[in-house]
This record gives structure tokens, sequence and C-alpha cells, in this order.
């Protein structure tokens, strides 16, 4: 066997979300911050494409990697890379990530609770992880603060004419439209329809909506689509459809989704501080969902969420590539990955 790169990964999922993470074999990334990393990453897209396409990954994951802490208050950063490009945050995948520190001994294990303070290029995140006989059981994420930016917006989507959505920034920003609305209940029988039309709805909003993050300026796009529905207000218990390019459907509840869906409950009066929610999947995976706070960003408004949830190790892996094999860094087809990409494949034209 002869590799010109080698990249080590542990498996991991976080309530049937797969994130992946990268334990060995890149050094780090240039830039002084996370967010400069981030950026980095996304103008120099060769390792998200080696660790996330065919034949060394699939659409439906993400890559997450992880690097020294920039920030010296805090103990490891990590940066989700994700089948569309690579994002600021994600809370399936910081759950993945301090389960995976924690039982492989990068970080030392404290029974039964450990703190890890998490740098992303969205701030700060404190994960508090409850462990047992050598194993993280559950791992509670205190979000960087979340925000309404539109509420009740009326959206104009071809075929479906005017719908109602609210648009929150929770890590990264979401646009939200309830199902009741749209005529269908989310489930694993509507997952394609669900991607589909996710896809169009937020191809509207990201053309008639605009944001904009009062403090990091690079932060100004819409990047998911969260479909919410209701199971059982008396107890509050909800149900959550992340749909996330290029066509896949989260098999989480969400955590960034989440945080803006409690902002906008909040907002709309329907969730207070100390409240606490059930955040159902589409597999029916939970996430529990709590406010801890308000505060503000610049002049806006905003809560802190907590989000908690339980992640499992899978597998370890080693990635590489010979240097004769033609596709270096991947490919990608339509038939899994949607028709929201470029598929370029070598000698192909």
């Amino acid at each position: 066997m002869r590799w010109n790169r080698t990249v080590n990964v542990i498996g991991a999922h976080a309530e049937g979300e797969v994130g992946r993470v990268v334990t060995g074999g890149v050094l780090d990334i240039p830039g002084d911050t996370v967010l400069d990393k981030l950026i980095y990453l996304q103008s120099n897209d060769g390792l998200r494409q080696f660790l996330n396409q065919e034949p060394r990954g699939c659409a439906q994951m993400t890559t997450n990697l992880l690097l020294p802490a920039s920030n010296s208050s805090a103990d490891a950063a990590f940066i989700p890379m994700q089948a569309d490009g690579t994002h600021a945050m994600s809370g399936s995948n910081a759950m993945c990530v301090t389960t995976v520190l924690l039982e492989t001994g990068m970080l030392q294990m404290v029974e039964p609770k450990t703190v890890v303070i998490l740098d992303t290029a969205a701030g700060l995140v404190k994960a508090t992880a409850i462990c047992h006989d050598g194993r993280v059981e559950k791992v509670s994420l205190d979000f960087i603060p979340a925000y309404v930016e539109h509420l009740d917006a009326k959206l104009e989507v071809i075929g479906l004419g005017t719908i109602s959505v609210d648009v929150a920034f929770g890590g990264v920003y979401y646009v939200l439209p309830g199902v009741e609305q749209l005529g269908f209940k989310i489930g694993p029988d509507t997952a394609q329809d669900m991607v589909n039309l996710g896809n169009d709805i937020k191809l509207a909003a990201i053309e008639q909506l605009d944001v904009q993050h009062p403090e990091i300026s690079q932060f100004n796009s819409i990047e998911f689509l969260m479909f919410t529905d209701v199971v059982d207000p008396q107890k509050n218990i909800y149900r959550n459809a992340t749909i996330m390019p290029p066509g896949r459907l989260d098999r989480s509840p969400c955590g960034t989704g989440s945080a803006a869906r409690l902002a906008v409950m909040h907002a709309k009066g329907q969730a207070r501080i100390g409240e606490s929610f059930e955040m159902r999947s589409t597999i029916n995976s939970i996430f529990e969902a709590s406010l801890i706070g308000e505060t503000t960003v610049g002049d806006i408004p905003a809560v802190l969420p907590r989000i908690a949830g339980r992640a499992w190790m899978f597998a370890t892996m080693q990635l590489g590539s010979d240097p004769t094999d033609p596709y270096q860094l991947g490919f990608t087809m339509a038939d899994t990955w949607g028709t929201g990409i470029d598929h370029i494949i070598p000698g192909l034209s």
C-alpha cells in the first residue's frame, strides 16, 4: 500500500446523524481564529472534498475537523465539513466531537461530569458531558446566542403561492416553515418530498429575505431550512426536519436548528426562560432543549439555548488515497448528491 495522504477518523453519530471526527493527519489550518480557519477552508475546499465525497464519504454525513483551540479559554476547536460546504457550527456534531474527545482520552474524562469548552467559528460553546464507567452518556450544549431575523415573513414560492416563514440564527441561519400550512406531517415516508419542497422554499427565502449577523459580517446567508411540526403541545413535544444541501434530511432533531426554533418560539411567547422541550427528529430520536437566559447580539434581543443529546462512536478509520487514483478528491453524482452542486469527475467532459 502506498498513499500520498493519510487521515485518521473516528466514526460517531448523535441521535442518528453521522458526524465523523478527524483525529490525525491534519496538523492545523491557516488563520488566527476559528472563523479565519473556516474562511480559509471555504476558499480551499480540497480537504472537505477528500473526506466527504465518494468513495471515502457520502452525502449523508459530516466530517468534523478537530483543531487546537484558538481561544485560550477553550479546550479544543472544531469545524464541521458537510456535503455542500464548510459551516460555522453544528449541535449534533459538537456532541460527537465531545464524545470522541473524552472516550478516546484526548481530553481527560472526569466522572460524573466533564466540562469541555469548544471553540467554534460562531463562538465558544460549553459542552457538559455526563459520564459513567468510561462512557459519555449525554452531552449538554450551552449555545451561542440565538435570535430572530424575520418573524412571520410572507414568502412567494413557485407552486405553493404565499406561505409564512420565520428566519432565525442558531449558530447558522435557518428559514423555518411550519408544516401545518403545507398539508403534511414530518416522517420517514415524506423524506424525499420534504427535500424537494424544502429546497424550493429555501431558494425563495434566499432570494426574498436578507440576513446579516450584527457582529460577524461573514454570516449573511440562509444556510438551512427546517420544517417545524408539533407532536404534543401540552407536553412540550415538537418535531423538526432539517433539509441539508445538496438534498438530504438531518437524521437528528438538529442542534443549531433547535436553537433557532427556540428563539422563534420565545419571540412568539411560546417558550419561556427555564422551560424545557423535547425535540424529535424524523426517525424519532430526541434532543432536550431549553432556554437558560436572555441577552442581546448587537442591539437584537436574543436567547441562550441549551441543547442536550447522546452520541456514540461506531468506527475507527484511516482514509487515504493512492497516487495513481484518478479520484484524489473523490466525486459526486446526482443520483445521491442531487442536482444542486457541480458534479466534476476527472476525465469526464
